[in-house]
């Protein structure tokens, strides 16, 4: 069978959560009254965050900010459709740990997406 997605290029991938974990850290920072207000504990606000925005838009738009921005959506690998909740959870607890969002495999599938069922492709 051949791969049916157009393929996203890592630095994509790297470029848009970079981003996604940016704009989490900046409104923390917002509402922490600033980034020198900000104390170590408001890491895990950050986190929380990241977490929420990423289940949320996946599981509703198929993608995050980054994505959007760098032109990538994420869909269901069996037939190329939107996302169950449970596909989206499933996908960001694996992101949150960073280790399964930087191994792939020949197809460029990571394995929080393998797992979950799903691809992130171009748009």
């Amino acid at each position: 069978m051949s791969y049916p997605f157009i393929r996203t290029t890592y630095g994509r991938r790297m470029a848009a959560l970079a981003l996604d974990w940016l704009a989490c850290y900046a409104i923390v920072a917002a509402f922490s009254g600033g980034i020198d207000q900000m104390s170590p504990n408001h890491s895990l606000y950050v986190l929380i965050l990241f977490f929420a925005q990423t289940w949320i838009l996946i599981t509703l738009q198929g993608a995050t900010l980054g994505h959007r921005i760098f032109g990538m959506k994420t869909v269901r690998f069996e037939d190329g459709g939107p996302l169950s909740a449970r596909q989206g959870l499933i996908r960001t607890l694996l992101v949150v740990l960073v280790v399964t969002a930087v191994t792939f495999d020949d197809n460029g599938r990571g394995i929080h997406e393998r797992l979950s069922g799903s691809v992130l492709t171009r748009r």
